[in-house]
This record gives C-alpha cells, sequence and structure tokens, in this order.
C-alpha cells in the first residue's frame, strides 16, 4: 500500500503543476485577445470621431445657410398670433425629426422622451410622424398604434431641401386632418451641447380663421394653401439641419469618450498581463528551484 502510494504522489504533482501551468497560460491568453480585441475598437472609434469631425465641419456650415428657412418661416405664425380652435375636437400632429444612425448619444432619445411625455397627455387625438428610423424603433414599444407614417435613409447623405419637400407633402397627403402640431428637433448651441426643441405648425383651416391674417393683403385660400406648403418644408428642412448638426457633434463627443475609455481599459489590462505574466514565470521558477533542490 505504501508502495502505491509512493508512485501516485509523484504523478499527482506532475498534474498538480501542469495544471497550473495551463491556468496561467488560458489566462494570459484570454487577457492577450481580449487586449487585442480592445485595441481594434480604439482604432474604430478614432476613426469614427475623425469621420464625424469632417461632417460635423460640413454640416454646421449648411446650418448657418438653412438657418433663414426657419427664421422666416417662423416670423409669419408669429406676426399673425395663430392659435387653434377651441371648440373643434383637437388633432395633434407631432413630426420626430431623427435619423436612421445611431451611437451619437442621447440625440434620439431626447426626442422620443419629448414625444412620449405629448403622448401621454393626449394619446387618443395625437398622431406621430417620424423622420428617421431611430424614433420609430423607440415610440413603436408602447405608441406603435400612432406612427401615422415614417421616413427612412435620413442620416446617410446631408439632407436636402428636396428630402423635406417629399416629407412635407407625404405629412399634408397623410389623410391626418390636424388642428395643431409641433415639430420637434435638437437645436445646434455648441460642439458640446444641443436642446431638444419644438416648432409650432398649423392647418390651413385654423390659420385662415386668424384675426390678424388681414396684416397681409390680397391673401385667398389658394395662396394660404401654397404658402403653408412652403412653409412646413422649410421648416422640416430647418429643423433637419439643425438636428444633423447636432448628431454629428454628439456622435464626435461620444466617438471621442469612447476612444479615451478604451485607452484606460488598454492601460489596465495591459497591467494585469503583465503582473499575471510576472507571477506564472515566478511560479515556474520555484517549482524548478524547489525541484534542483529535492534532488541535491
Amino acid at each position: 500500500m505504501m508502495q502505491r502510494t509512493q508512485l501516485l504522489l509523484p504523478l499527482a504533482m506532475e498534474a498538480t503543476v501542469l495544471a497550473q501551468q495551463q491556468r496561467g497560460m488560458a489566462t494570459l491568453k484570454m487577457i492577450s485577445m481580449r487586449l487585442k480585441s480592445v485595441k481594434n475598437i480604439q482604432k474604430i472609434t478614432q476613426s469614427m470621431k475623425m469621420v464625424s469631425a469632417a461632417k460635423y465641419a460640413r454640416a454646421e456650415r449648411d446650418l448657418k445657410a438653412a438657418r433663414p428657412y426657419g427664421v422666416g418661416a417662423q416670423q409669419f405664425f408669429e406676426k399673425t398670433e395663430i392659435q387653434a380652435d377651441e371648440k373643434a375636437e383637437p388633432k395633434k400632429l407631432l413630426i420626430a425629426v431623427t435619423s436612421d444612425r445611431g451611437l451619437c448619444g442621447a440625440v434620439h432619445t431626447g426626442v422620443a422622451r419629448l414625444i412620449r411625455g405629448e403622448l401621454a397627455q393626449d394619446e387618443a387625438n395625437t398622431k406621430v410622424f417620424c423622420v428617421g428610423d431611430k424614433s420609430r424603433a423607440i415610440l413603436s414599444r408602447l405608441y406603435g398604434k400612432n406612427i401615422l407614417m415614417v421616413a427612412n435613409e435620413v442620416g446617410r447623405l446631408p439632407p436636402t431641401f428636396l428630402d423635406a419637400s417629399k416629407i412635407a407633402n407625404e405629412v399634408l397627403q397623410a389623410g391626418y386632418d390636424y388642428t395643431e402640431g409641433k415639430i420637434v428637433y435638437n437645436r445646434f448651441k455648441s460642439v458640446v451641447s444641443y436642446q431638444c426643441s419644438t416648432l409650432p405648425i398649423y392647418s390651413g383651416a385654423t390659420v385662415e380663421k386668424s384675426e390678424k391674417l388681414a396684416v397681409y393683403d390680397s391673401l385667398d385660400s389658394d395662396v394660404v394653401k401654397s404658402y403653408l406648403e412652403f412653409s412646413l418644408a422649410s421648416l422640416i428642412f430647418y429643423t433637419m439641419k439643425e438636428g444633423a448638426c447636432s448628431e454629428q457633434s454628439s456622435r464626435m463627443t461620444a466617438m471621442d469618450n469612447a476612444s479615451k475609455n478604451a485607452g484606460e481599459m488598454i492601460d489596465k489590462l495591459t497591467l494585469t498581463f503583465n503582473r499575471t505574466r510576472q507571477a506564472v514565470i515566478t511560479r515556474e521558477l520555484i517549482e524548478i528551484i524547489s525541484g534542483a533542490a529535492a534532488l541535491t
């Protein structure tokens, strides 16, 4: 019995040492693989940051040229002091200006959050027109039946007035006779700041009932209808430019933060890798020295 135990003991010790070595090598391999993947992610985020910086510079230039469209359209509603008819049945239309692309912070969720608040107050008489697939994806979970229409393929290229005209035409041809509405969008303030804002819109019947419409000469129903179509396209174009600039600046900031976080993870993983490798080498040296001492 003692001889059998003496034979099995060296084999057990050898198996234990081999398992410890394999465990150390497996840990080193896992850390090395994770370190490599984080470095690859950092390269991607740095590239996306540079691309967003170039797109942001162009979006800011386009925004300066597009702001007169929005300012001019807003002045008409402000001077005529248009208000929704309180006696008529209220029907609201909310136009959510977002895009199809993510990785840009809380740009899209801020718009969806504001619209969810409006829907919580009057869900039955409110419809949503989603410009961009991100707003549809967020709102369809709870308010899918309130989504009137969705405009996709937004954000891949810089928005143009033709795109805004097509969206305005779909809004007017949707068959929903709204009395008042809002365009919900992100207003660009600075590179690191934007604000979720709204712009009012009204139907032709509501505009014609305004008492101060007589300030403008020779306004019949056809002229009002044509102008409302143009002003709606102008407001959508302006808000899309504001949203595109806010999105690119937010994505640039988000990718910069992601690159910094990846750099911190790389430093921590490199330190862990070096410590683990040193521990494996130290253990192997101790085993060699112990074995040599046992033989002498």
